[in-house]
């Protein structure tokens, strides 16, 4: 029978992409030991009543389409290998979301055009950063792990600190790369170097006085709050 080499093409295509995301989960979850979950996800294209992509989360004003848990919850982050495999097994599209704080980072996120001065003057300064996670409208830095008491004093100093600022702490999250929110593909600005046991991880106080500078400079002085 005569091979069709384009469609051949196609199929080993899509496995490979089928196998990014439970390939980042497992790393996540097994080498670097931060639990993890499926996020909920978006609508399948060209679905009844669909309009465009949005979110497959029953709320239909969801504002963070496709990049928050849903089914199974946050409290079901594992770093367990049989139940990652298991979860992407069945649903190998599902964005990676990395339930923050406790054994994994915590983070910290601001619009992107704020989060590129920001990392561009963190360089300046000569910080060693970890990883930056991006999507087409935000970065989230990821910080060592720290507690809302520590986190509400370093803000206390501070003269205003814009709305536009989130704080992924204990009981958050934040959704890594390769996955595919509402907002577009969630990339590493900054990757965790390739190799590494754990990704290295700077204190939440190292950089919190860049972010909020970077956010309260942004149009708007950084009162809008885009997802």
């Amino acid at each position: 029978m005569r091979e069709i080499l384009g469609r051949r093409r196609r199929l080993r295509f899509r496995r490979t992409r089928r196998t990014e995301q439970l390939d980042a989960a497992l790393t996540c979850a097994t080498e670097w030991q931060w639990p993890v979950l499926p996020g909920v996800g978006l609508k399948a294209a060209g679905s009844r009543g669909d309009r465009g992509r949005g979110c497959a989360c029953p709320d239909p004003e969801c504002v963070v389409p496709g990049a928050h848990p849903f089914d199974p919850g946050l409290l079901a982050a594992t770093t367990d290998a049989r139940m990652v495999r298991w979860w992407w097994t069945n649903r190998p599209d599902a964005p990676v979301v990395m339930a923050t704080g406790g054994r994994a980072p915590c983070a910290v996120s601001l619009p992107a055009v704020a989060g590129a001065r920001a990392l561009s003057v963190l360089d300046g300064w000569g910080m060693r950063l970890g990883p930056v996670v991006a999507t087409p409208t935000r970065f989230a830095l990821l910080v060592a792990p720290y507690g809302m008491e520590q986190l509400g004093e370093l803000l206390y100093t501070k003269d205003s600190v814009p709305s536009s600022l989130r704080f992924h702490g204990e009981g958050g999250y934040l959704v890594l790369p390769p996955s595919v929110a509402g907002t577009g593909q969630v990339r590493w600005e900054r990757a965790p170097l390739a190799g590494s046991a754990r990704p290295w991880l700077p204190d939440v106080e190292a950089v919190v006085d860049a972010l909020v500078d970077a956010s309260a400079a942004a149009p708007g002085g950084g009162s809008r709050l885009a997802y």
